[in-house]
């Protein structure tokens, strides 16, 4: 890596987020890997329309919960900076090359980024346990967990964790600040643009709107009034499910665990 920086990518930090998977809260990962993981290899970026992302070196699919992680060789818990990107909370990824870490982990600190569902996958609100909607929000918590527990590995310090994110990643980092599930994750925040309680843009919406919006998304996919429409939405080919989730915006939903209240 530059800088001689040493670069760890495509680190799990959660189960896959597929199949009966799909709009629920990410799950910790339950067992070891049998093999070493491989953190030399670009993975997965979350699915998000093709034509919005132009990073063709890594494939886009819903098994895409990883982290990346740059850090110097030291013996010295440095402080760690925990990456949130942008992207309206609709595109982007870690493995983007203008969020490579390395230029600034030489200025002694850690730099973690973290993949996180965008889009339906992640801000799809179902008014259920399966399905709460924010799931973006609580995949980056979980990566914030991850962090905490295993940072000290690559030369962190746990209780020196700053969360920082640029647009929708700001956004992110200002939904964290107001969480009380964040409570204790991290010490300092930085919102580069933007931020949940003060966009003249609408950037939360109630249950009811966002209940409103994912039934109009089962409409268009043709799924049937009396069946269970988040399960139909779960059979949904995830292109097509992108393709139908486009004219519908999903925001963060207040009133939920996740935000309990109105960023206002």
């Amino acid at each position: 890596c530059l800088y001689n920086v040493d670069q760890f990518v495509g680190i799990p930090y959660a189960e896959p987020p597929v199949g009966k998977h799909r709009f629920a809260k990410p799950e910790p990962i339950s067992k070891p890997f049998p093999n070493i993981i491989d953190a030399t290899k670009v993975k997965n970026s979350c699915m998000q329309n093709a034509m919005a992302f132009p990073n063709p070196d890594s494939p886009l699919s819903e098994d895409c919960l990883v982290l990346n992680i740059w850090t110097t060789n030291t013996t010295a818990l440095k402080p760690v900076m925990f990456w949130i990107y942008g992207g309206g909370l609709v595109t982007g990824s870690i493995f983007q090359e203008l969020y490579n870490g390395s230029a600034l982990a030489t200025n002694d600190v850690v730099v973690v980024s973290v993949n996180y569902r965008l889009g339906p996958f992640g801000f799809l609100y179902g008014d259920r346990e399966d399905a709460p909607g924010n799931v973006g929000f609580y995949d980056q918590l979980l990566g914030m967990k991850w962090v905490r527990e295993n940072i000290h590995s690559f030369g962190g310090d746990r209780d020196r964790i700053t969360i920082f994110g640029e647009s929708s990643g700001s956004w992110s980092v200002s939904a964290h600040i107001l969480s009380p599930l964040s409570k204790g994750m991290f010490q300092r925040a930085i919102m580069e643009s933007g931020a949940n309680m003060f966009n003249k843009d609408r950037d939360v919406v109630n249950k009811t709107e966002a209940i409103s919006q994912a039934k109009a998304m089962a409409k268009g996919l043709k799924c049937n009034e009396t069946e269970d429409w988040i399960q139909c939405l779960r059979r949904a080919d995830a292109k097509e499910l992108l393709k139908y989730g486009s004219p519908y915006a999903l925001y963060p939903v207040f009133g939920t665990e996740f935000l309990p209240i109105r960023p206002h």
